[in-house]
């Protein structure tokens, strides 16, 4: 089998490399475009086979999370992505080959003029760049299913999982199409979606109830015979939203591409096109692990498993995946495979100088850029300022409370009838709010989900049992809470809590309590008890919540929200929270 792997398009070689860094400061040198690397030609056996040597590329990216738009540095952006969509589909169709542009999922959720606009120009944009197909992800369960059903009105191509099911008529049915057979050179080509089942857990449990997510490795084995009887395929790919886990070691996480592939007859999928763990599947040897950081300036070997290949192209479309096959003496061959950069940053940790940049498609950016306006004067309110950084670094807030995750807990507090303390989980703060004027888009980028608030009451006794589950969620996870309204010792050995203060009053066991949650977390998401009945929906969304709390205040500081101490945790290694 040729598994020969080509480097990246635009590799920069040691002078361009020079060159950019001149150009980076006060050079004023012309930069010609980086050298591409060369067309992909048939292999000689491929040759040998004559036109029994079928060839065929699939394209594909995954993670997209609201990039419709580029970045501020030129980076990534479905214009120039649709530049070189073009230019690989013409090299192709030129050689006598056909191209299938495949996305691994998660459209929804990341980029607030995305956001704001239900995701619209993303699908708008995908049907322009000719996507043939999308797995459902995860993060398509951030809406309600109304718009979840708009968007898929959007789209001129399916969106596919074999193993997601709703209830109609008290009968459990597909809620997306399986698979989807098309007709590449000749060959019966079937595409196969699944989604990873562990969307029951981290999906908004307001929005996946009412939804069944099963077994990907049995719906694959049920999907893959009843293509077998109803179709005969060729060949099957896998389009998958379950990550990619080295050696199929999936810890926490659902079961991924790795597992599936082992799960099934050798090369029962040729495969799998996969998305959720948002990497470059770009391996070391046979080794099954991952070549460690991998750079646009380097050549990418997928990941072989069980007979099955396995990719999946990082996230936002930073890369596009291009897989080049032959199919001869009843075989398929990886010719080729490479992650194509869209204007990512080298691994010297620099960007492209603007002439060493992928052209952006003209007619792609007037098609989007009414959506980004749009999106732009919503976002640009300054609605406040902030006398220094508030950290919402991932690698932070959940593994210690911060002035940013108090903040929050307190302005989801602020009801018409204010609630005595409040809980935000740290997985819900997506991003930090920079020293300086405060903007409606930063809001957003903290909170992108789009929960409401939740208020529910408690006795004293009850609000302890509850509290000796949430206050010993462990550092690292997205359940570990943020705190404010309240004085408390987590005992982390004991798995009890002692609180001292609500808000300005003793605690008494006998007392009523009212706390603010997010819905996510009322319901069940980070494995919080379900509050159920318990928990009142207050019709006010996290975001809108903390907009006029920073709208209202004007000037915020972070000191002023720094009340760390008022949760001691005792009996761990760690005096920030429990675990770690």
């Amino acid at each position: 089998m040729n598994t020969s792997l080509r480097p990246s398009r635009l590799l920069l070689t040691g002078s361009a490399i020079a060159l950019a860094l001149v150009l980076s400061g006060c050079g004023k040198k012309k930069v010609e475009e980086a050298p591409k690397a060369p067309k992909v030609t048939a292999s000689a056996a491929c040759i040998a086979a004559g036109g029994d040597c079928k060839r065929f590329t699939l394209l594909h990216t995954n993670d997209h999370h609201g990039r419709f738009w580029h970045s501020k540095n030129g980076g990534y952006g479905m214009a120039a992505r649709k530049t070189i969509l073009d230019e690989i589909r013409k090299e192709v169709v030129e050689q006598g080959g056909q191209v299938l542009l495949l996305s691994g999922g998660d459209i929804n959720t990341g980029v607030p003029e995305s956001d704001l606009q239900d995701a619209e120009p993303d699908f708008i944009g995908m049907n322009h760049l000719g996507y043939d197909a999308m797995a459902v992800g995860n993060h398509e369960f951030d809406n309600p299913s109304t718009v979840m059903d708009k968007q898929r009105s959007w789209s001129k191509f399916p969106w596919l999982s074999a193993n997601i099911y709703r209830q109609v008529d008290g009968e459990w049915q597909r809620y997306f199409e399986p698979y989807k057979v098309f007709e590449v050179q000749g060959l019966k080509l079937a595409v196969v979606g699944l989604t990873t089942e562990h969307t029951a857990e981290i999906g908004n449990p307001e929005y996946v109830e009412g939804f069944k997510f099963t077994s990907a490795q049995d719906e694959a084995k049920q999907t893959l015979a009843e293509l077998e009887q109803k179709h005969h395929p060729d060949l099957v790919f896998g389009l998958t939203h379950m990550g990619h886990y080295e050696n199929g070691n999936h810890g926490s996480n659902a079961p991924g591409d790795v597992a599936l592939a082992r799960s099934l007859e050798p090369g029962q999928i040729q495969a799998i096109i996969g998305g959720h763990s948002q990497l470059p599947v770009c391996m070391e040897g046979n080794t099954g692990e991952y070549v460690e950081k991998y750079a646009r300036d380097e050549p990418c070997k997928p990941d072989r498993q069980n007979g099955t290949w396995i990719m999946q192209a990082y996230e936002w479309g930073k890369f596009i995946g291009r897989a080049d096959f032959e199919y001869y003496d009843d075989e398929l061959h990886l010719a080729s495979y490479e992650l194509v950069p869209v204007n990512t940053e080298s691994k010297y940790g620099f960007m492209l100088h603007s002439s060493m940049l992928t052209p952006k498609d003209p007619e792609t950016l007037e098609l989007l850029r009414p959506y980004q306006r749009k999106g732009q004067v919503q976002l640009r309110e300054e609605i406040g300022v902030a006398k220094a950084d508030f950290i919402g670094k991932r690698k932070v807030v959940r593994y210690q409370a911060t002035p940013l995750g108090i903040m929050i807990a307190h302005a989801q507090t602020q009801l018409p009838v204010p609630a005595d303390f409040g809980i935000m989980n740290s997985g819900g703060i997506r991003a930090s709010i920079k020293e300086g004027p405060i903007r409606y888009r930063d809001v957003l980028k903290v909170q992108p989900f789009s929960n409401s608030v939740t208020v529910t009451e408690m006795n004293g006794d009850e609000l302890k049992k509850y509290l000796s589950k949430v206050a010993l969620k462990t550092r690292g996870s997205g359940g570990f809470a943020h705190f404010s309204g309240i004085k408390m010792t987590v005992d982390c050995k004991a798995k009890d809590v002692d609180i001292k203060m609500v808000g300005d009053k003793p605690f008494k066991l006998t007392d009523k309590y009212r706390f603010t949650l997010p819905s996510y977390n009322a319901a069940g998401g980070n494995k919080y008890p379900k509050l159920k009945e318990k928990a009142r929906d207050t019709g006010f969304i996290d975001a809108d919540m903390l907009y006029q709390f920073i709208k209202k205040h004007d000037s915020l500081d972070p000191i002023d929200y720094d009340t760390v101490k008022d949760v001691r945790y005792i009996n761990s290694r760690n005096s920030d929270g429990c675990g770690g």
